[in-house]
């Protein structure tokens, strides 16, 4: 995973809006905190947008879309987002640059470790493999904790 110092030099600073761009979905995802809207375009850094493009191809392709609402994998929840991390004074969030995204937060939270969190299960391995496989680490998988959170490597 990346320092704050790396994701600078390649990322730029957080918050830039120079930086970010707008992705279409290949599906419509749920918002997460107010289910009875949806989006069909994210706003994320530029220079991930293809990254995560693939991602949500490839998702749409292995589940279906019918597989991807049952399992949650629509529900979003946040990608840019200016902040410091939860708890620091000083460290900022992969989400202030737009390098993260959450998926599904209500069924993953933050503490969540692979015992009770959604996205631990075995069929969400895909899922997973399919972030990994376009740049992207996973906490749940790196650190145990987080399920919902993938950031670019």
């Amino acid at each position: 995973m990346l320092t704050d110092e790396q994701i600078i030099s390649k990322y730029g600073q957080p918050g830039d809006p120079d930086n970010l761009t707008v992705i279409q979905l290949p599906y419509p995802m749920k918002i997460a905190w107010d289910l009875t809207k949806s989006v069909n375009k994210i706003q994320c850094h530029k220079l991930i947008a293809p990254n995560l493009t693939a991602v949500f191809g490839e998702l749409l392709a292995h589940y279906g879309l019918a597989e991807l609402q049952r399992l949650g994998i629509d529900l979003f929840g946040g990608c840019v987002n200016v902040r410091l991390q939860r708890g620091s004074k000083t460290k900022w969030s992969r989400h202030a640059w737009g390098i993260a995204i959450d998926l599904d937060p209500a069924r993953n939270t933050l503490k969540e470790t692979s015992k009770t969190a959604r996205f631990a299960r075995p069929e969400y391995k895909e899922m997973n493999d399919i972030f990994y496989k376009n740049g992207f680490v996973g906490l749940g998988r790196e650190k145990n904790y987080d399920w919902m959170h993938y950031e670019i490597k």
